[in-house]
């Protein structure tokens, strides 16, 4: 079986949950990377090339970034081809899209869709959202797996607030860094992550530091020395540096990501700044309030799937479409 990515999905500098999740599904899987700006690359001939190069009848996995907005190469390829498409976030769901490209990356995307043998979501509640948005009967959830990891250790228990994402406009660091600016107790915040060209739209705190992607020892790290995990996401199909951080044992403020979170923290409505204040406000005043929100975290921690168990769920979904 072969799996159809983005060519730079092992890249270090530019590490993203999808990434991540391509590569640790994908053991067993014949991996066919394609160069391009995805989801609209200039030059489709890369893709087109990629699967007229599989035999008729052969189960390909596609994953959303790379197929979802060309149906014009994929539907056609989907006629003989037993594909399923892997959708890490639905491309209309984008922040800051122009509301006609976002449509009309919908609709692309709705078309592709309909036309696989099967299609993969990363949770419950994104399967339910593709479902209802595209008018499809069925789709697999495979949810992301963690692993196993140390307790942090923190600093004081209180003030070293630590977020991972990319650094874009759907991940709220304007909103976090605006809402803590109105609290007045000592904080300090780590954002690691990615920097892109929305770094330079930030409020500028010299409490806020942005020490680019981190990997390995060096992300461990940065989680080991937390004491609060808050992700300020105005859309998000999973979240995966949530169950990262539960991992962990972190306490989690967070948003947009009921699936990850479960019971493990405090969810808040996206995009809700005046929350994430009152939310942080609380964390910082309020001992019983902190225990509570390392407990949940410690609970739901024992809990998790781990990556060997989606890789299983993933491989029983792509069973399937073999004759």
């Amino acid at each position: 079986m072969r799996f159809v990515l983005p060519a730079d999905v092992a890249d270090p500098g530019s590490p993203s949950g999808g990434n991540v999740y391509d590569l640790r599904v994908s053991a067993g899987l014949d991996l066919l990377t394609v160069a391009g700006d995805w989801p609209r690359p200039s030059d489709t001939s890369a893709l087109e090339q990629t699967l007229a190069s599989v035999p008729d009848g052969e189960v390909v996995l596609l994953d959303g970034l790379v197929g979802c907005g060309l149906p014009e190469v994929v539907v056609p390829h989907a006629r003989r081809l037993k594909i399923a498409v892997l959708v890490h976030l639905p491309l209309a769901d984008e922040t800051g899209l122009d509301p006609a490209v976002a449509a009309f990356l919908n609709e692309k995307e709705g078309q592709v869709l309909r036309a696989a043998s099967a299609v993969v979501a990363t949770s419950p509640t994104a399967a339910r959202d593709i479902r209802a948005r595209h008018g499809l009967g069925h789709v697999h959830v495979v949810v992301p797996g963690t692993d196993p990891a140390p307790l942090a250790r923190g600093t004081d228990g209180v003030h070293h607030l630590l977020c991972v994402a990319s650094i874009t406009p759907r991940k709220g660091h304007d909103l976090l860094v605006r809402a803590l600016r109105r609290i007045e107790r000592d904080w300090r915040l780590t954002c690691v992550g990615p920097h892109r060209p929305f770094l330079r739209e930030l409020p500028r705190d010299d409490r806020v530091s942005f020490p680019g992607p981190l990997a390995g020892e060096a992300l461990t790290s940065a989680y080991a020395s937390a004491d609060l995990f808050v992700l300020a996401s105005r859309a998000e199909t999973y979240g995966m540096v949530v169950t990262e951080a539960l991992a962990h044992g972190l306490p989690v403020i967070a948003s947009a990501v009921p699936d990850a979170l479960g019971d493990g923290g405090l969810l808040i409505p996206a995009g809700d700044e005046n929350a994430f204040v009152a939310a942080l406000t609380r964390w910082f005043e309020d001992q019983d309030f902190r225990s509570e929100l390392r407990s949940k975290a410690i609970a739901r921690r024992a809990s998790l799937s781990t990556w060997d168990e989606s890789t299983e769920d993933l491989r029983r979904v792509l069973a399937t479409l073999r004759p």
